[in-house]
């Protein structure tokens, strides 16, 4: 009897290769953008000793408190977590390896699976990933504008619309001690209302229930005190400083005071990018100042900064914008064959193509002639051969262009893969002379020349 079949966990996804394609573009061209603004990627463990994420992400945060997957090495033993998110394992890192005593700013970036336990719904999984930077050592205003660059800078990259940049200060802890008592003041006339999140919120840090999802608290928050009335000077200077910047390069932006961030560590300057595409406003990037986490993990005294973008809310809000991704190249050629000479043969000029660039294929299942050609055909090879005992005797074979039915006779004993780079460039020239005309293209090719 066939076993039961076992199926992937709630909230998680397998991404096939029909999507992988997508996947690879979005990274490469997050790490090759962060790479133009200095970032160097840096890869760290999926799972962290548990502390590490209690005394970064907050233990009065959803994420210490509901969301994080916690496992052990063996019975008894050291608490781990999967990460939840990206920035705490760097900060670990560059502490441990010391990177903090080179030369600053430190730039790194990453892309990473980060896992927390949550009710799944569209662009939000159990299992997610994110890309982020992070950036330590610099204290200006300047850094701020430049994380915040590098993000809207792939968001043009891809070609992504109507994403707006909100921004926010949440001061630093001097002033924020002051805004906290208001908070608490303001909170408490509604305290039989909060839930029980956030009753337990309103002591141990009330900026969270600005954060709560219930509607009731939600709208009971509406009427809070606002962070910015409550920044010291240099907290209201380097937020000037935030925005003359911006205004600066000319990038739009709206204040918004409510954005507070999910997690403790923020400081200062705080900024999300929003899309409406998702059904309702969606956070696609968030980010912001984090000065003194890097002490607070056993570091000497370090200004830091970053943001993380999720990667499954990135691909449905381009889904959405139908922007489309390139698709990853079809196979170029799939010599089929008849007999075991030619089997042999086949797999010879197979594997000489591919040492030469070219994605070739040929018959790994033994199937007939009539098989292999239906199967060429589902892999969209662009051209096809068949080798069989005449074409052995002979060395000649005829080159078919699947999309036209076009064959040519070609010496697949000289050298086969300049004859199909010669076909493929006739062809692309063609194409071209069809789609721009003889003149232009004549033109074009004197100029490279």
């Amino acid at each position: 009897m066939a076993g039961k079949i076992i199926k992937a966990p709630r909230g998680t996804q397998d991404i096939l290769g029909t999507d992988s394609y997508k996947w690879q573009f979005v990274e490469r061209l997050a790490l090759e953008n962060a790479g133009l603004f200095g970032f160097s990627e840096m890869r760290t463990p999926t799972f962290e000793q548990m502390d590490l994420f209690k005394r970064s992400v907050g233990d009065t945060t959803d994420v210490v408190q509901k969301e994080m997957y916690e496992v052990r090495a063996e019975k008894g033993k050291d608490l781990y977590g999967l990460k939840p998110e990206g920035t705490a394992g760097a900060v670990r890192s560059a502490i441990e390896n010391n990177l903090l005593k080179g030369a600053l700013p430190l730039k790194v970036c990453y892309v990473t699976p980060c896992f927390r336990h949550e009710r799944p719904q569209a662009g939000r999984l159990r299992e997610f990933h994110q890309f982020g930077v992070e950036m330590f050592g610099a204290q200006s205003p300047s850094a701020d504008v430049e994380v915040i660059c590098v993000a809207r800078e792939l968001f043009q990259m891809i070609g992504l619309k109507q994403v707006m940049l909100n921004i926010n200060s949440i001061g630093c802890p001097t002033c924020r001690a002051e805004y906290h008592k208001a908070l608490t003041e303001y909170f408490r006339q509604y305290q039989d209302k909060l839930c029980t999140t956030c009753l337990e919120r309103l002591d141990k840090n009330p900026m969270r229930i600005l954060d709560c999802k219930s509607t009731v608290c939600s709208e009971i928050a509406k009427g809070a005190p606002v962070v910015l009335d409550y920044l010291c000077d240099d907290c209201k200077e380097h937020f000037e400083g935030v925005k003359k910047r911006l205004d600066a390069l000319g990038i739009e932006y709206k204040i918004d005071p409510t954005i507070v961030r999910g997690l403790d560590y923020y400081t200062k300057t705080v900024f999300e990018f929003i899309s409406g595409d998702l059904g309702a406003q969606a956070t696609v990037c968030g980010g912001g100042r984090y000065d003194g986490l890097v002490k607070q993990m056993g570091g000497d005294p370090t200004p830091a900064l970053g943001f993380a973008v999720g990667l499954e809310r990135l691909l449905l809000i381009m889904e959405a914008q139908g922007i489309e991704i390139p698709k990853p190249e079809t196979c170029e050629l799939f010599i089929a064959s008849m007999g075991e000479a030619a089997n042999i043969k086949a797999c010879e000029l197979t594997n000489a193509l591919r040492s030469e660039g070219f994605y070739a294929e040929c018959d790994l299942m033994n199937r007939s002639v009539k098989a292999q050609m239906k199967y060429a055909n589902k892999i969209g090879a662009k051209y096809t051969m068949v080798l069989g005992d005449s074409e052995l005797e002979s060395g000649i074979a005829k080159l078919k262009e699947m999309e036209t039915g076009t064959e040519r006779e070609v010496d697949f004993r000289a050298d086969l893969a300049q004859a199909l780079y010669d076909i493929t460039i006739e062809r692309a020239t063609e194409d071209l002379a069809e789609e721009f005309g003889g003149e232009a293209l004549a033109s074009a090719m004197g100029m490279k020349r």
